[in-house]
């Protein structure tokens, strides 16, 4: 194609269509904003300073002025949620679904609120509905996730199940870890029942959709042991070192029992010892230690935790030497000790948390789903004070 010099003239008149549509805009601008009443602003001031009480006085001022304003009462109604005003925040978006004006999109934002509201309520029945009429919108992946939420609340895992694969399906990422973790619960309930076969049906589902899941695998163990199988459920809770070194120390008690149990408490000895040396863990050596003292005796067992409190200096570490050191001091040495290992104990029990790595959420004991944000898979198997010395 051949360039002609007059296609140069365009070059102006596109500069002028541009400024008169500038214009056009900012004055539209301007007529739309000298037409909101002040207390819209002054609602939104309030807002952008986290005076949430005032906000909402300043937009209901507003809705009695300008009841037809939609925005504003989604506005309204997140605000009353958010401060924990649920049946107010379900009235405004009650009120703006029976609006016969209301336009499809925003219907669907109205339901997709409401369903919120509900669940913010605890009312899960209505907010699990509400949620499935949107199944087929445009807010299909958030009312999937809702329903989710909900189903893994009522404990509903084969729904929970469903509803993730759909989930995933629908392209909003991967949630093996989670379908894995709804079979485990679903094996848990059937081992509570004593219905084996079935709790290994479902962890054999587990492992197919997430070979890395370490909660299927010592179920299993624990399964063969209650079937009266202590060779087949070392062997099993042993494979928990090549999913993942560090929740060794979640079977390590597990595996000195059953070693004790078949009179061979010093080759479990020997294996924890293996462990330690490949994931440093307190829990860990706890056992190990105990174990030690009761076969090896008082000085092998000092010499794990002086090793393992040399290589890994911790006050967790330092509390279960003091615990070692006791053994030997002197009678006329023993009060004066044991102040020092209650001053260190005392502070001791405050690191040894298990915290998660997505909310912060500590705990004392091990969780496979958090207590505080519900994520599955978000607790280290180490204490709070292990991880701030590993980092």
């Amino acid at each position: 194609m051949e360039f002609e010099i007059w296609w140069l003239l365009f070059i102006p008149v596109f500069f002028i269509l541009g400024w008169v549509a500038a214009r056009v805009d900012i004055k539209q601008l301007l007529s739309e904003s000298r037409s909101l009443p002040r207390g819209y602003f002054k609602g939104l001031n309030f807002l952008l300073n986290e005076q949430h009480d005032k906000a909402i006085d300043a937009f209901i001022e507003v809705l009695k002025l300008d009841p037809e304003t939609v925005d504003l009462h989604f506005a309204l109604g997140n605000l009353f949620r958010r401060r924990g005003e649920t049946e107010r925040a379900i009235r405004v978006h009650q009120n703006l679904l029976v609006r016969p004006d209301l336009p499809l999109e925003q219907q669907g934002q109205a339901n997709y609120e409401l369903g919120q509201d509900y669940l913010k309520a605890g009312l899960l029945d209505r907010a699990e509905e509400t949620f499935g009429l949107l199944i087929n919108s445009t807010y299909s992946v958030q009312a999937r996730r809702a329903l989710l939420e909900i189903y893994q609340r009522e404990k509903e895992w084969m729904r929970a199940i469903d509803a993730a694969i759909a989930l995933q399906e629908s392209g909003a990422g991967t949630r093996q870890k989670e379908i894995a973790q709804f079979y485990c619960e679903l094996a848990q309930d059937e081992i509570l029942n004593a219905h084996t076969n079935v709790a290994v049906e479902w962890l054999e589902k587990a492992h197919a959709t997430d070979r890395s899941n370490v909660r299927a695998t010592i179920l299993r163990g624990d399964i063969y042991l209650a079937e009266n199988q202590p060779e087949n459920a070392l062997q099993t809770w042993r494979r928990v070192e090549q999913q993942s070194a560090p929740h060794v120390s979640l079977v390590a008690q597990r595996i000195m029992d059953v070693y004790s149990s078949l009179s061979r408490a010093q080759e479990g000895i020997n294996v924890l010892k293996n462990y330690l040396e490949q994931a440093p863990s307190i829990d860990l050596l706890e056992v190990l230690y105990q174990a030690s003292l009761e076969v090896e005796g008082r000085e092998a067992a000092t010499q794990i935790v002086l090793e393992e409190v040399r290589r890994t200096p911790t006050l967790l570490g330092l509390d279960k030497l003091l615990d070692a050191r006791m053994l030997y001091v002197a009678p006329d040495r023993l009060q004066e000790l044991a102040m020092v290992k209650n001053l260190v104990h005392g502070y001791a029990k405050k690191l040894a948390r298990y915290q998660c790595s997505h909310c912060g959420f500590k705990a004392r004991q091990f969780y496979w789903q958090c207590p505080g944000c519900n994520r599955w898979e978000t607790y280290p198997p180490r204490r709070t004070e292990e991880l701030n010395v590993m980092n």
